[in-house]
Formats: structure tokens, sequence, C-alpha cells
């Protein structure tokens, strides 16, 4: 239904309507309008709807006049400009004949674009055909010239092509065919794991973004000639897990922990690789003057030991990824404690908290933060932070304020 709108959300005086009615409920538009200028309100409030949350995920998409935004979907399928930002960055520095590549699942076209402003060339592919015809509008609209639009599977694109490719990017969809989510890279469509011998016939490289969720050595068991592992957050939120593999590539992977700005800008990195980490040596103690809770990219990547090591911290048990020191670390890529007042009870967090309000965090400790506010008659909120924790000799509560940290 939407494609036989294109050509009139394009126009200038729809354009110029969900610019002016942007903070608008679009519940209400539905109530009220039947259309608007020709085109259904149902239509007008998803473009309304997705032109807000592209506001801040894809800014480019948000200033340019002219853009259709695809089903709800799509758009939370697609990476954030960030993402697809710090995407090129790694391929500027990777692959060095930049003249031709392929998004295999090109979807909303994101990654494709930025792309396109490293390569000379890019393919684009994609099977659903109102959402490539809306992707190649939106490419014009952005000024890429230098995009081929492809109306075809990954498969039957890899089997017509008879190009060499210096880049091939594939973001498998997460979900079957009933539309539940899978995390194994072998249950994502297209399948990489049978595909990716077939794209080392056309190309040295393939970039595959898989689930936030996926476990790093499920995924390098999946997959062959890993050559490095990106763990990508954005402002603390682990968003992907990037893997580029090299053609008959065979030695360790290295894996990078990465936390971006809102525009793609690298806010700090963590690298290692797994040999590193295990022979890294964390000492373990019971918690000293500042607390320190790593980014989640170190989280999810695995860097535990390594992140101790590295920064001079006490890990406070095997199992507890918190650490402890007596002055301030202000490097460390995380959140960082004053340790206020160690195991207060009832009577001094009344004192302390007169209004009541804490933020409350437990981190292998055995209450949920909202069983330790149901017990201590606490609520959500304020400046301060009550922290659950266990050491390798007992359990922890911490009362703590947060200090300026990375």
């Amino acid at each position: 239904m939407l494609t036989e709108y294109f050509s009139q959300i394009a126009l200038a005086d729809i354009q110029n309507f969900l610019i002016a009615h942007e903070h608008d409920d679009e519940k209400v538009l539905v109530l009220k309008q039947k259309e608007v200028r020709g085109v259904p309100s149902s239509i007008i409030a998803s473009q309304l709807s997705a032109r807000r949350k592209a506001k801040s995920k894809l800014p480019t998409w948000y200033k340019t006049k002219g853009i259709i935004y695809p089903p709800t979907t799509n758009l939370e399928q697609s990476s954030s400009e960030a993402t697809a930002i710090y995407k090129t960055a790694i391929l500027e520095s990777c692959v060095s004949t930049k003249r031709i590549a392929v998004d295999l699942t090109g979807g909303f076209g994101v990654d494709s674009f930025f792309l396109s402003t490293l390569f000379d060339s890019i393919h684009y592919v994609e099977p659903n055909a109102e959402l490539l015809g809306m992707t190649k509008h939106n490419h014009q609209q952005l000024g890429a010239s230098n995009i081929t639009h492809h109306n075809l599977s990954a498969e039957k694109f890899l089997d017509q092509s008879i190009l060499a490719f210096d880049q091939v990017y594939i973001d498998p969809s997460r979900r079957d065919e009933r539309s539940r989510k899978v995390y194994k890279l072998a249950d994502c469509f297209p399948d990489i794991t049978t595909l990716q011998p077939i794209i080392f016939k056309k190309s040295k490289y393939v970039l595959i973004k898989a689930s936030p969720l996926l476990d790093i050595q499920q995924g390098l068991r999946e997959l062959q000639h890993v050559k490095n592992v990106f763990v990508v957050s954005v402002g603390n939120e682990c968003k992907e897990v990037l893997f580029l593999a090299e053609r008959n590539y065979e030695g360790e992977p290295l894996i990078d922990a990465i936390d971006l700005w809102e525009d793609g800008r690298v806010r700090f990195s963590f690298s290692f690789t797994f040999p590193d980490e295990r022979m890294a040596h964390a000492a373990l103690g019971e918690p000293d003057v500042y607390l320190y809770e790593p980014n989640t990219s170190i989280l999810k990547s695995g860097a535990f030991k390594g992140v101790a090591e590295k920064f001079g911290l006490t890990k406070l048990d095997v199992n507890t990824h918190l650490y402890t020191s007596s002055t301030v670390v202000s490097d460390f890529p995380g959140k960082i404690f004053l340790i206020e007042c160690l195991q207060p009870d009832a009577k001094q967090l009344k004192a302390l908290l007169p209004e009541g309000q804490v933020n409350v965090v437990a981190r292998n400790y055995p209450l949920t933060p909202e069983e330790i506010k149901k017990k201590l008659r606490l609520r959500d909120g304020g400046q301060k932070f009550l922290i659950g924790f266990s050491s390798s000799k007992k359990k922890h509560l911490a009362l703590c304020s947060r200090v300026t940290g990375i």
C-alpha cells in the first residue's frame, strides 16, 4: 500500500506537513482526518512516528527533505547512523582497495549509504521490492549516485554476479519465518555460515553484523577466518557485534570493545585477544574507596581480567565484574563510584537518604534491585546509588555517589 503513495509523500506539501506536525499525536490525527493531501492519514501517522525515531538514530535522514520511511520493523532493524559511520572507519583502515563493495542485505539502506562514501561503487541487494524502491528514492535524495540497486536475494545475487568485490557486507535477519527472534548465525536469514565459502570466491573480506546478544565464542565457532571482532556500543548500550573475516586468515582474532559518541566518533576502545585474557592477572580483594563498572562493550567482550590488569584495579570476585581501588583511575572506560558508606543499615539509610530515593544496582548479589528496595523501603530516584555485590569473602551493600568517568 505504501508504494502507491511514494511520489505524494515525497512532495513538498506533505514533507512540510510532516515537519510542521512533528510533535503531534499521530493517533489523534488518524481519528480526526481520513487523509492528508490525498494520502491516507494512517500512512502519514506512520511517517510522523518514524521521523521522530530517525531524529536521534538517523539525523542525516531526519534533516533531509523528501525522505520516505519504512514500516517500524524495518526502521528498528536498520543500523544507526553512528554504527554505520563506524563501520566505514573499520573498512577504511582494514581494506586496501576501495573500488567496489556489496551490501547483501540492503534493508533501509543506511549501511549502503555510508559505504558509498568510502567505495567508488556500491551494490545494494534487497528482495523486498517495496523496501528497495523506498531506499532507492532515499539514496537519490541523499545524493548517493554510486549505488546500484538489485531486487534479488543475497543467494541469487551471488549466483548471478560475475563481479569481484573489495568488500562484502551482510546483516542477516534475526527473525525466522514465524517472526520469532533467533540468535545463532546459522538460524538467521540468509545463512552466512553456508554463504561464506561462496562469498570468499568473490571477495577477500566480509563484514558480518550480528545480534548484540550473540555469544562471541559461538559466532567464532560458526564463522571461518575471522580476523577481528568489534563489540560496538553507543552511549553504553551494546548495539552490534561485528565479525570481520579475511579469506584464508588463520590467526587469533583481535577483539575490540568500542563505545561511540552519537556522531560515530570513538569514545574509547579496549583491544585484546582471548589468549591475552586467559593470561591476564586480576588480584581479588575487598572493596576500597572507589568502585568501577566497565562499559557494556567490555562486559560483552569478556575482558574481565584484562581490564583490571590494564588499569591496575582489584577485582572483587571471579564472578563479580566490578573493580575497586584506593585512588581514582579517571580514564577507566565505564562508570566510577565513590563509596560513601559500606554496609549501611536501614537507620543509616534513612538519615543519608531523607527522601527515600536511590538508584539501586545488583551485581552477583542474592537480592534483585526490586527486592532490595522493598526490604529497605526505598524507591527509585535521586543522585545516589545503592550497589549490592559479592566479593570473594562476603556480600556487600554500598551507598555510592557517581564520579565523572568515561
